[in-house]
């Protein structure tokens, strides 16, 4: 009877969300305040497991160690691209026919190598209508004796249906010592009489603030667009986080040891394509960031009025005073209460 108690008990302290179990209902409670479980996170679409990342939801359908049961079935009627379970096997051959997407035709590409400054940047002031969404990259060349310094030379910006809307070479603010011509195309005469660093930063920004102050810009509602791209930090933008959307940053994107994936990796695990092969072009990479954008904001979650931890209606609830109370709920109920640390990109849309 006793034993029979104590597998109760365990099976009470058990996470809702991650299915993690615990010896004492503090415990699980303790759990809850710094996991941020949240309706959010990747899910299973058999057994309903929540994980933190797609790369720790793949490691439980396919392995090293996956759920057997859960296996099984994936590897009959799952994608292996967007890991949704479908009803049956032949759906999932149309709907991953329908995932998997192209690449950038070569020959596009190809007449892009020689191509100058194009820019159709407009400030509209938010006449334009919905928040407008745009995707950076830029291409390095190297600097310092060792030529190991990173050095913005070629940036590129589209919008969302893909169409370039700026494009320039950049001379760097120190002399480039490496111009790493295999990956980047790049030749000292293309930076010759090319734009000044500060100037094609100033340009972007003023673009990206559309006439709207930097200090009065808001996650929602302003005149701001959001700005998309791979490790966004390179090119030093004055421009605020809130409005960034960072695949090498993004928490359902990295891997399970919290440390960024390559945009080449996410972009042949998750679109299904591979880029970067050879001389690289920054419009690829600004297709592939849109693209894995696209396909993180078109995530079906709840909608929640108040979906992140750090809304000022939700600090209090996993608050230490309420200690006895949260050992009084139900996994469910805990649950139901927590929120999500990080910005899904499902609430742009």
């Amino acid at each position: 009877m006793e034993s029979r108690n104590e597998s109760s008990e365990i099976s009470r302290n058990k996470c809702a969300a991650c299915f993690r179990q615990f010896n004492k209902m503090e415990h699980l409670v303790e759990h809850m305040r710094i996991s941020y479980h949240s309706v959010h996170e990747p899910m299973c679409g058999i057994c309903k497991k929540h994980c933190r990342s797609y790369e720790s939801l793949r490691e439980h359908l396919i392995g090293p160690l996956p759920k057997q049961e859960c296996k099984n079935i994936f590897s009959i009627r799952g994608c292996k691209f967007c890991l949704t379970i479908l009803d049956s096997p032949n759906a999932r051959r149309v709907h991953q026919e329908r995932c998997q997407l192209s690449g950038v035709n070569a020959g596009l590409l190809a007449s892009f190598a020689n191509l100058g400054l194009r820019d159709n940047l407009t400030i509209d002031n938010g006449y334009a209508r919905g928040r407008q969404v745009v995707a950076l990259a830029c291409k390095m060349v190297g600097g310092g004796s060792d030529g190991s310094i990173d050095l913005c030379a070629r940036v590129c910006l589209i919008d969302e249906n893909e169409n370039i809307i700026f494009h320039t070479y950049v001379k760097p603010p120190i002399p480039v010592t490496n111009y790493r011509y295999e990956t980047t195309g790049i030749r000292p005469e293309y930076l010759r009489d090319a734009t000044p660093l500060r100037q094609v930063q100033k340009k972007i920004q003023d673009f990206l603030c559309n006439g709207e102050p930097t200090w009065k810009i808001r996650p929602r509602g302003g005149k701001a667009r959001i700005l998309v791209g791979h490790d966004l930090d390179r090119l030093q933008l004055e421009y605020p986080a809130v409005m960034m959307r960072d695949t090498a940053k993004y928490p359902p994107l990295m891997k399970t040891s919290k440390l960024s994936n390559s945009l080449k990796y996410l972009t042949q695990a998750y679109l299904g394509y591979d880029i970067q092969t050879g001389m690289q072009d920054p419009y690829e990479d600004c297709v592939a960031t849109m693209r894995l954008y696209i396909r993180m904001r078109s995530q079906n979650h709840t909608i929640e009025d108040y979906p992140l931890a750090f809304d000022p209606q939700n600090r209090n609830n996993f608050a230490s005073w309420r200690q006895s109370e949260l050992e009084r709920m139900s996994p469910e109920e805990m649950f139901a209460i927590s929120r999500s640390d990080y910005y899904c990109w499902c609430l742009d849309s």
